[in-house]
């Protein structure tokens, strides 16, 4: 063999390093695998995933293992940490959309649910009146509740609520830490009827990101839910912003007449 011809056998690179094609293919492989061993529990919660070594058990390039690792970190299984590597996270919890509960009430059999209060105070009005879906007045007193929602004690979503203050003073003085808002209201005499709810998918600010433990522009649902009584007078103007790794969001629909 020539010396040339040595020199390109020298610099050969493996099959799935040549193509991008052939690569993705093999980071679906490598997800699947790796996406069976988290579900089996063979890679159970906290687990270290390593590049290297992943590489080196499947046969496949850094860029493959890299691209199976971020279709895994999409879906919420994993988390990957400038200089804290890679770990496999706990399972996701689910809540339903076609009931009306509380995150403590719908988790319920999935761990403890608790409270931090960032903030719960009575306003001389709404801090955005242009955002007022409650029907005040100019200048009518709000109730403002801010509160970090944490389970088995991780944090899992960051909730903001504004109620009028005939609903929402006997709050200030509540469990607020330990009781959803819903069974507060509830318990002062008044009955939730029905709730409009509205999910965006969007990016983590860096002050969200601080308080839910994440990256800033990590993927959340930003959660919009207007809360009425039985009378239809809007109760509760709640935005939710849910870490989408944590929590997936899930309803039965059945089919009935399309609207005219």
């Amino acid at each position: 063999m020539s010396r040339s011809a040595d020199r390109r056998a020298a610099r050969r690179i493996p099959a799935d390093q040549t193509s991008a094609q052939p690569r993705r293919d093999r980071a679906d492989r490598l997800a699947e695998e790796l996406r069976g061993r988290i579900g089996s529990g063979a890679l159970p919660p906290g687990d270290r995933l390593d590049e290297a070594s992943l590489a080196t058990e499947f046969g496949a390039s850094r860029n493959a293992v890299r691209e199976a690792l971020d279709l895994l970190r999409a879906e919420g299984l994993i988390e990957r940490r400038r200089g804290a590597g890679t770990r496999v996270l706990p399972a996701k919890f689910g809540h339903g959309l076609d009931r009306l509960a509380g995150l403590a009430e719908a988790l319920a059999d999935r761990g403890s649910v608790r409270n931090r209060v960032l903030a719960a105070e009575e306003l001389a009005g709404h801090p955005e009146p242009g955002a007022d879906r409650l029907g005040l007045g100019d200048g009518e007193p709000v109730v403002r509740l801010e509160r970090l929602r944490l389970i088995n004690g991780e944090p899992l979503s960051l909730d903001l609520s504004y109620l009028p203050v005939d609903v929402g003073r006997p709050l200030l003085d509540a469990d607020l830490e330990g009781t959803d808002v819903f069974a507060l209201i509830e318990a002062g005499g008044h009955r939730l009827g029905l709730a409009e709810v509205t999910v965006h998918a969007s990016n983590a600010s860096a002050a969200v990101a601080a308080a839910l433990g994440i990256e800033p522009g990590d993927a959340i649902f930003t959660i919009e839910r207007l809360t009425r009584l039985a009378d239809g007078r809007p109760v509760d103007d709640e935005v939710l912003r849910v870490r989408a790794d944590r929590l997936s969001l899930h309803a039965t629909l059945r089919r009935g007449a399309a609207p005219r």
